[in-house]
């Protein structure tokens, strides 16, 4: 399936109409990959006013993921689409779910950025959580670009990310507890920051949803439940 099957229609309404719905998803992707950053940022630089601004702009993607739940619902009634249209239909649905659910996890982690800067002291981890959230922005990034262009192989790669993601979770995890055996006034502020590693760590999963998503899209092939390997077979047999 590619770009061009999108814009086959006799109606050009309808034409137009499948192309907003995706724009407008894009455009709420874009801000949610911003607002992973940023509450990353906030973060790393005890900076508690763009902290506050993530939890600021965390309406807005509420906001647009009502917005684009009305449209689809509009072209579902007006269109009743079928075949590839009902899958993108469908696809985008699921998908703005899972971006609105990313936007929660960066509010979470600028709420932990401003507890953080009260405490006045970076405690341990923040190297975890740096890479870490390269490698998650990075895949909101990837997963967004495959949507975009309809590339079932990035969005295959997005898959195999977050199971690196979710390996290099659990060993900072575990060195993380380690520390405040040995430390136990680090407590608090690691635990923080553990909620920040599961934060992030919850956003790479989500990114894998929404790649799942694009393979259902272009290859109409349901992926989930599925490890990376046994997505890998039925890839490469179609």
């Amino acid at each position: 399936m590619k770009r061009e099957d999108y814009s086959q229609h006799i109606s050009q309404q309808f034409n137009a109409e499948l192309d907003e719905v995706r724009s407008h998803f894009l455009a709420m992707g874009g801000l949610v990959e911003k607002q992973v950053a940023d509450a990353i940022a906030a973060l790393l630089d005890a900076d508690s006013a763009l902290a506050s601004s993530v939890q600021d702009n965390d309406r807005r993607i509420n906001q647009m993921e009502t917005g684009i739940d009305e449209e689809i619902v509009r072209i579902l009634a007006r269109r009743q689409p079928a075949a590839s249209d009902l899958r993108m239909i469908i696809a985008i649905g699921k998908a703005i779910t899972d971006l609105e659910r990313m936007g929660d996890e960066a509010a979470k982690i600028a709420r932990a950025a401003i507890s953080l800067c009260e405490e006045g002291e970076s405690p341990r981890g923040y190297v975890e959580c740096r890479h870490i959230g390269n490698q998650v922005r990075l895949m909101i990034h990837d997963t967004l670009d495959a949507f975009a262009h309809f590339d079932a192989d990035q969005a295959f790669k997005v898959m195999q990310a977050d199971a690196e993601i979710d390996l290099e979770y659990k060993t900072a995890t575990r060195a993380l507890v380690t520390y405040m055996m040995e430390d136990p006034r680090a407590i608090s502020r690691v635990l923080n920051v553990m909620g920040v590693l599961r934060s992030l760590e919850r956003v790479g999963d989500h990114a894998r949803n929404i790649a799942e998503q694009l393979i259902f899209l272009v290859k109409g092939m349901d992926v989930r439940h599925n490890s990376v390997e046994q997505v890998q077979q039925r890839l490469e047999t179609r």
